[in-house]
């Protein structure tokens, strides 16, 4: 897939090695992401899918390389590119004793919404997500799939240019799954570029533009869904293309 402009996103040499370990979580990884891009980066447990989220939101600093963002250097502007980004992680990122409206409200404060506008956007979530009738809960009292749909809701308030999902559908029902991947398309038609993990190859193939598979910290492949099939042998599926390059060895 031939890209001519320029990158929204240019990692060069991406490496995070944790203390007290010798392998590095994040191998010397390059990529370039592009405006209005859905990106998909899979790989097994362990891969460095989620370290290599972390620090494209700044959440760590890598051992070494770079990552720009709209052509802003994060390791000396942060604070803007902070501004810029949503993040939605994997593990739910939720106040239990709060309801969904406070939670909200909590988290577009911290985005600096404020007002009518940030009460008419959580009102205009919470519908859209089917959380509407369910705002004034207590979260802790939510099944998974709401919590997942709520924890969604929190990376979008403030229309982020560039939206990162670590895992965003991991062990919701059909219907939460298929709400949740509509809704992002949604979004990104509207111009927020988003870089999703998943394990779910079926729904990558589906919901990608763009795929990369990582493992044990590098990259292994990058192309649309539909060229890595091409690529490898007998792969009439992203699945069959992710274990063929994987292989099949367990990952706990």
């Amino acid at each position: 897939m031939a890209m001519t402009q320029n990158p929204i996103i240019d990692i060069q040499g991406l490496t995070k090695v944790f203390r007290g370990n010798d392998d590095p979580a994040v191998n010397g990884i390059d990529l370039q992401i592009f405006q209005n891009e859905i990106f998909g980066l899979l790989g097994p447990n362990g891969a460095g899918k989620t370290t290599t989220i972390s620090m494209l939101c700044g959440l760590f600093p890598p051992t070494s390389g770079s990552v720009k963002i709209y052509g802003k250097d994060m390791r000396n502007e942060l604070g803007t590119i902070k501004k810029m980004v949503g993040i939605v992680p994997q593990d739910i990122a939720l106040y239990p004793t709060l309801n969904a409206w406070e939670n909200l409200d909590f988290y577009g404060h911290m985005y600096g919404l404020k007002g009518n506008l940030l009460k008419d956007k959580i009102s205009d979530w919470l519908k859209k997500l089917g959380l509407e009738a369910a705002a004034k809960r207590q979260v802790g009292t939510y099944s998974g799939g709401m919590k997942r749909r709520l924890n969604l809701i929190a990376g979008l308030l403030h229309s982020p240019k560039i939206l990162f999902l670590d895992e965003p559908t991991v062990g919701v029902d059909v219907q939460s799954r298929n709400v949740i991947i509509s809704h992002l398309t949604e979004v990104n038609a509207k111009g927020t570029t988003i870089i999703y993990t998943s394990h779910h190859m079926e729904e990558a193939e589906q919901f990608c533009t763009r795929v990369s598979i990582i493992d044990y910290g590098k990259i292994l492949t990058v192309g649309t869904p539909a060229e890595l099939i091409a690529s490898v042998p007998g792969a009439d599926t992203l699945e069959k293309v992710f274990l063929q390059l994987t292989k099949r060895k367990l990952r706990d």
